[in-house]
């Protein structure tokens, strides 16, 4: 059997801290092996029966091992399983029983292995040697048993290397993850811990903060956050935001959390790391389910069926939350000794056993509902009044918390940040992928003022799929009067600029613009928009990268921040022109 492409490495990823395969440290090898792809069924047969591969479900009749044909999926499946196999007669051959997974890979032509870890570097060489003894047992006829106990007796020979590092906290822990929402949600809940009188770290894209003041600035939404958050000194919280990404490249940082938050699965950076689809998407959020303590909760978005179908598999016991107080799985939760929030009479409402509602506040007088116009940070409030019970923050304080948290540029930056100037509402958020801009959507008809119209300037990062970025200039013409194209030159990330440029205005005109205009940055645009609009619009503009610059300038030009009793005023007006 031979390929042009010999198996072998196409990447040993070391996974510090819980993952999408395991409950612990990992290793993740991705193998390309195209030659046993390839190949004929008997070659393949031949050699997976050498290393003693057999179960009824790879049998015929006869017997006999069925690889499937070559370059099928029943082919690379079956592949994926044999590899399986090796890693764990490599391990079983140097002294340990070793869990293992597989699945086929990103790539047409690849496998995926993982295994758990306790020392770097003999895992590291374990991968290594699976390579080897895998593309060893197709191209020689070297007896499995020999191929075996020779890479036990190289791996005899490594330095076992370091343990792992992943905390395990001495403290409470809320983890947050979904795709959108998940920074709200972490510094609401900081909010309402530091109302409650505790001294509360949390681990945000923006950075690493204690109450109130930031100690380490930048992307810390990963591992490394984690860690920083936990380690401060005379913290009684921590409330960790928990990204894809971070949990794909090196795992999630922190062995256990008392409660996790799922607020949504969405398409946002499919086509990276391996993960193009929802449902893969989903399988990555729900990781943090798996290490949630048993007596402590898993908060999940009962209006999401991806987030509500994670339910089956959490380690902690359910708390949903939904916006329909009747929604099925509220009841069969409670059954079960779950918890949910709701809206009850307009009021935000916990339920525990047997039905029992404990109300807490009005919808409307929680700012970070917007009076309630918008259902994603209504999802959000709910998120975190959730999380903040079942942490053990009393209900007083929860009420009070949510009182006070506000989305002006100082407590949630970027977040439906509201001014008001010579007679227009301008909104700035951080609406950068579909679902975020059909949230912001919602905010501008639910404030829209009578007879005013919309002005919406967008952008997004070129890492988004075709769809994704058509859909995004569909939603954005669709939701508004007049739309702009704002660029974002430092984040293509791969994409040639007028090809971004020309899908945005492509779902745009699709979703009846007529005029598209097109800017360098947000800045620019919402320039454009303010000088074109009139007293009595609404201008909404993607604060992606210049929010402080857009802050700024509202500064600037003399613009006031519209406070919750102002938005209650503008909810109400847009609701009475209806």
């Amino acid at each position: 059997m031979s390929s042009p492409e010999p198996t072998g490495i196409v990447e040993l990823r070391v996974l510090d801290g819980p993952n999408i395969y395991f409950t612990r440290p990992a290793v993740k090898l991705t193998l390309s092996v195209p030659q046993w792809l390839e190949g004929s069924e008997d070659e393949a047969a031949s050699a997976a029966a050498r290393a003693g591969m057999s179960g009824s479900e790879l049998e015929s009749a006869a017997g006999r091992l069925r690889p499937g044909l070559p370059g099928t999926e029943h082919r690379r499946r079956f592949v994926s399983r044999l590899a399986a196999h090796v890693a764990r007669s490599v391990a079983h051959a140097a002294g340990t029983n070793l869990a293992v997974r597989s699945r086929p890979g990103p790539e047409r032509d690849q496998v995926v292995v993982a295994y758990p870890w306790r020392r770097r570097g003999a895992a590291e060489a374990l991968g290594r040697e699976l390579a080897r003894t895998f593309a060893d047992l197709l191209s020689t006829r070297v007896p499995f048993d020999a191929l075996v106990h020779g890479a036990a007796g190289r791996l005899s020979a490594v330095d076992p290397g370091s343990a792992p590092v992943v905390p395990e906290p001495a403290i409470p822990v809320i983890a947050v993850t979904g795709t959108n929402g998940k920074t709200t949600t972490v510094r609401a809940l900081a909010h309402l811990a530091r109302t409650a009188g505790l001294r509360v770290a949390y681990s945000s894209t923006d950075g690493v903060y204690v109450d109130d003041r930031l100690v380490e600035e930048g992307d810390y939404s990963g591992f490394g956050g984690a860690g920083k958050a936990m380690a401060q000194p005379g913290v009684q919280l921590a409330v960790l935001e928990t990204a894809r990404g971070g949990i794909l490249l090196r795992g999630i940082g922190t062995m256990h959390n008392d409660v996790a938050v799922v607020t949504n699965v969405s398409a946002d950076h499919l086509g990276l790391h391996g993960i193009n689809t929802l449902d893969q998407l989903a399988e990555v959020k729900a990781a943090v389910t798996k290490i949630t303590r048993p007596r402590g909760w898993d908060v999940l978005n009962a209006d999401d069926p991806r987030v509500l179908a994670m339910r089956r598999t959490i380690r902690g016991q359910p708390w949903l939350f939904s916006i329909d107080p009747d929604h099925p799985a509220i009841r069969t939760a409670l059954a079960e000794g779950g918890r949910a929030t709701t809206i009850i009479d307009g009021r935000l409402t916990y339920l525990t056993s047997g039905m029992r509602p404990h109300a807490l506040l009005p919808v409307e007088d929680i700012p970070l509902t917007l009076a309630g116009v918008s259902t994603e940070h209504t999802q959000n409030a709910m998120a975190v009044a959730s999380a903040a019970l079942g942490i053990g923050l009393p209900e007083q304080a929860v009420v009070e918390g949510l009182a006070e948290f506000v989305l002006d540029p100082e407590t949630n930056p970027g977040r439906a940040n509201l001014f008001e100037l010579d007679g227009r509402i301008v909104v700035a958020d951080y609406a950068h992928n579909e679902a975020g801009l059909v949230g912001l959507v919602e905010i501008c008809r639910g404030l829209r003022p009578p007879g005013g119209k919309i002005w919406l300037g967008f952008c997004t990062a070129g890492d988004r799929s075709n769809e994704i970025l058509h859909a995004m200039g569909y939603t954005a013409a669709r939701g508004a009067d007049h739309v702009a194209i704002g660029e974002l030159l430092h984040y293509l990330r791969g994409r040639d600029r007028s090809d971004l440029v020309e899908r945005l205005r492509a779902g745009a005109v699709d979703g009846g613009a007529t005029e598209v205009p097109v800017f360098i940055d947000e800045m620019h645009a919402l320039r454009w928009m303010l000088e074109r609009s009139k007293p009595g619009d609404l201008v909404a503009v993607t604060a992606l990268i210049q929010r402080s610059e857009i802050f700024a300038l509202m500064q600037e030009l003399g613009g006031e921040r519209v406070g919750p009793r102002r938005v209650r005023e503008l909810a109400r007006q847009a609701r009475q022109a209806r």
